[in-house]
């Protein structure tokens, strides 16, 4: 598979996002969830992204337990700062505790190292400066490789840079949801930062697979407007003329969406998750695929910005401020 550069850091080009493997779309299979990351390693697929919140930390045990025997390099991005527990979901960036979250998913993931360490929400009651001061001492102490920011602003990834280089930026963004070309695109560029977007296939919609039960048994489908009444009745139209394009290019929507991603420059690493083998080998397949500028072409003047509804910043992750970390 190509590599690309994340800001020094060097993967595939398309990585395997792994929440789903643990929460937020039903219940999922641990076993079948080995074969996932297996196969998606198999096929070239060297960057698992991870976090310290996904299932209260079953998503990071189930990557260690998937790893040994495995050849070939292996890059792990976790994440720290949203915290599940019987109190609910928060926030917490205190400098004091990045230490502490970092040294717990290394043992979760039975490694010496993480490849690539991100903040996964700013907060609000910490400068983040003083965050990344924190991240960037295990970096000093060899725990941390590369250090990354989620869902940042672009003031937010200026005043990280500025304490410690960062190598990513990882943020929502596919066909159906272009918000970041706005802002936090240019400014990450600008840093040298490199893009991950998450959910590139627009929380399974631009697979054009999805079916009613898919949208009641997912807890983010669920709460997202993109994905209720008119809202989804405008969203499918426009799935079926990217499964229209897609079908003359010889491609699979999901592919086409991923595909077009990775279009947008060499600094792009979409982690795409499924938790079926098969999809896994089409996502991956999407890195082989050149879009020349006719199709991209096409695919801006049937597909436009302004053609998706329903706003992603209406509902969010419910959570608070510190708590008592």
């Amino acid at each position: 598979m190509e590599q690309r550069n994340l800001g020094g850091l060097v993967t595939s080009a398309i990585g395997l996002g792994c929440m789903g493997l643990s929460q937020g779309y039903g219940p999922a299979d641990d076993a079948e969830s080995v074969r996932v990351i297996h196969r998606a390693l198999d096929l070239g697929v060297s960057m698992l992204d991870t976090a310290m919140s996904y299932g209260q930390g079953h998503n990071e045990q189930l990557i260690a337990r998937a790893l040994p025997g495995r050849a070939g390099p292996v890059l792990i991005a976790t994440k720290f700062g949203i915290v599940r527990d019987s109190g609910g979901v928060r926030v917490d960036g205190r400098p004091e505790h990045v230490r502490g979250y970092c040294e717990a998913s290394l043992r979760r993931l039975g490694r010496d190292v993480i490849d690539l360490y991100y903040l996964h929400r700013v907060d609000p009651d910490v400068p983040v400066a003083d965050t990344v001061g924190a991240m960037a001492a295990l970096v000093t102490e060899g725990k941390v490789r590369h250090l990354g920011l989620s869902e940042a602003t672009p003031a937010q990834l200026e005043q990280a840079a500025a304490v410690h280089p960062i190598s990513a930026a990882e943020f929502e963004w596919s066909l159906l949801w272009r918000d970041p070309e706005d802002d936090v695109v240019p400014a990450a560029r600008r840093l040298g930062i490199g893009l991950v977007p998450y959910s590139p296939l627009g929380r399974g919609l631009l697979t054009a697979a999805l079916a009613g039960p898919d949208i009641d048994a997912s807890d983010f489908r669920r709460q997202d407007p993109r994905f209720h009444g008119p809202a989804l009745d405008r969203n499918l139209g426009q799935v079926g003329v990217l499964r229209d394009l897609a079908t003359r290019l010889g491609l699979t929507p999901g592919q086409l969406a991923l595909a077009w991603l990775l279009a947008q420059g060499p600094d792009v690493v979409p982690i795409p998750g499924s938790r079926r083998p098969d999809r896994i080998a089409e996502n991956a397949a999407a890195a082989g695929v050149r879009l020349d500028p006719a199709d991209l072409e096409r695919l801006a003047s049937a597909l436009p910005r302004s053609a998706w509804a329903g706003d992603r910043h209406s509902f969010a992750v419910p959570v608070t401020a510190r708590g008592n970390g």
